[in-house]
C-alpha cells in the first residue's frame, strides 16, 4: 500500500461513481493520503463505464450484483463485503457519498469498527420516510453515524444543525457532481452518437427509476409522453430506461412502437452529459440530473412529490410536478409554447456548487488529520459564478 493516511472509498452506484472521482482524484493527488477505492459494485455496467471514464481503477470490487436482487440481498451482501475491506485495508477513516446502500453500508461497517466515518452530500432531507424510498432513511442513518459532513449547500447544512450535529463537524463544500461535470463536459460536444434527431427537433430528456415510481405513477409518466409527442410535432423524446425490469416492462408496454420517442439503453456519462446540454426541456426523478441540468441552462420538471434538493426550486431552475399524466402534459407545455417562461428557467444558474468541492473536501481533511491549520472557504451559492462554462460553450436549444 503507498505511504500516506489510508482511507477508504466506498462507490456502489453510478451517482457514487460520478461523485466521488473528483474526490479519490484529489485525494491521489496528496501524497499525505493513501486513499483505497472500492466498488461494491451495486450497479455493475453504469459504475464500471463511469469509473474508466475518470480513469480510475478500484483497488477492490465486491461484485455485489445480482439479477432481481432485493433490498436486503443488496444490504447484506455489501455490509458483509465492506466488513471484510475494513478488518482487511484498517483505513484511518471511510468516505462514503449521498443516500445509496453502498453509503449506509459503509458507515455502519466503519462503526462497527470504531473508525470515523465521512459523509460527502451530507444533509439532504425530505423528512419524508419512504420519499425518495429507501434513500430518505440512508442518508439519514449514516449522517447518525458519521463524523465528518461534507454538506454541499447551506440549507443541507441547517437540516443537520436542527438534528443536533455539531456545528464544527459540519463544512459547506458545494456537490462534488459540479466538479465531475465541468471535468467532462467539454470532451462531449455532441449527442450524435448516442440517438440522431431530426433537423429543427426540440428534444426532451427523460429519466424515471425510483422505486415509488414503480407501477402506476411510471405507467402516468409514461402516458403523459405519448400525449406530448402526439401534441407536438416538432419534438422529439428521448429516454434512456434503467436497466431494472420492472422499469422496463412499464416503460415498453407503453411507449413501444410510439413515434418519435427514443427508448435507449442508458448511456455512458458523456454521452448522458451531453444529452443534458442539448435537452430543451428535462423530466425527471433524478437527484443528479436535477443537479446538473441549470449548468447548461435547461429546465428542469421534477417527477416526485418532493425533493431533498429544494434550491434549484427555489433558484427558478426546477419545478416540481409529480407523476399526474395532466400535470405533466400542462407544465411541459407551457414550457413548450411560452418562450418566455421557458427562459425564466432557463438562466444557467447553479445552486448546488462551483466546481472546487473536492478541494475544499481535501483540505478540510489535511485539517482533520492535524497536516494544517487552514479551513477553506465554504460553498456560498451567492458568489458561485453565473455560468460555469465559456461564452458560447451551450449551443442554442432550439425554439418554438
Amino acid at each position: 500500500m503507498p505511504e500516506g493516511i489510508p482511507l477508504l472509498v466506498v462507490v456502489g452506484t453510478r451517482p457514487d461513481a460520478v461523485k466521488m472521482a473528483p474526490v479519490v482524484r484529489a485525494l491521489r493527488s496528496d501524497p499525505a493520503f493513501a486513499p483505497v477505492l472500492v466498488a461494491t459494485a451495486q450497479h455493475r455496467e453504469m459504475l464500471d463505464q463511469v469509473l474508466r471514464l475518470f480513469d480510475l481503477q478500484p483497488d477492490l470490487d465486491l461484485n455485489v450484483m445480482r439479477p432481481r436482487q432485493t433490498l436486503t440481498d443488496v444490504t447484506v451482501r455489501t455490509l458483509e463485503g465492506l466488513d471484510r475491506v475494513v478488518r482487511t485495508v484498517q483505513p484511518a477513516m471511510v468516505l462514503v457519498q449521498g443516500d445509496a446502500a453502498p453509503s449506509f453500508c459503509g458507515a455502519l461497517a466503519a462503526f462497527y469498527h470504531r473508525i470515523p466515518i465521512a459523509h460527502v452530500e451530507a444533509g439532504l432531507r425530505t423528512y419524508e420516510k419512504y420519499r425518495p424510498f429507501p434513500e430518505e432513511m440512508y442518508r439519514h442513518m449514516t449522517g447518525v453515524l458519521a463524523d465528518l459532513h461534507f454538506a454541499p449547500t447551506p440549507r443541507a447544512r441547517q437540516n443537520l444543525l436542527r438534528e443536533g450535529v455539531a456545528p464544527e463537524r459540519i463544512h459547506v463544500t458545494g456537490n462534488t457532481v459540479i466538479d465531475a461535470l465541468l471535468w467532462i463536459a467539454p470532451h462531449w460536444l455532441g449527442e450524435d452518437r448516442v440517438v440522431r434527431l431530426r433537423p429543427g427537433s426540440r428534444m426532451v430528456l427523460v429519466t424515471a427509476h425510483r422505486r415509488e415510481s414503480w407501477g402506476e405513477p411510471l405507467r402516468g409518466i409514461c402516458e403523459a409522453l405519448r400525449r406530448l409527442v402526439d401534441r407536438f410535432p416538432d419534438v422529439e423524446i428521448v429516454f434512456p430506461v434503467h436497466r431494472n425490469p420492472v422499469v422496463r416492462e412499464v416503460v415498453g408496454a407503453v411507449l413501444g412502437g410510439c413515434d418519435r420517442v427514443h427508448v435507449i439503453e442508458p448511456p455512458d456519462y458523456g454521452p448522458f452529459v451531453a444529452l443534458e446540454r442539448r435537452a430543451y426541456l428535462i423530466l425527471t426523478d433524478s437527484g443528479g440530473v436535477q443537479e446538473e441540468a441549470p449548468t447548461f441552462g435547461t429546465p428542469v420538471l421534477v417527477l416526485r412529490e418532493t425533493t431533498e434538493r429544494p434550491e434549484g426550486i427555489e433558484a427558478g431552475v426546477a419545478k416540481l410536478v409529480g407523476t399526474d399524466p395532466d400535470r405533466i402534459v400542462t407544465e411541459a407545455a407551457r414550457l413548450l409554447t411560452d418562450p418566455v417562461a421557458h427562459a425564466r428557467m432557463a438562466h444557467a444558474t447553479n445552486p448546488y456548487g462551483d466546481g472546487r468541492a473536492a478541494e475544499r473536501i481535501r483540505k478540510i481533511l489535511r485539517v482533520y488529520f492535524g497536516l494544517s491549520n487552514s479551513l477553506p472557504e465554504p460553498f456560498e451559492p451567492e458568489a458561485a459564478p453565473q455560468n460555469l462554462f465559456p461564452s458560447g460553450f451551450v449551443e442554442s436549444k432550439g425554439s418554438p
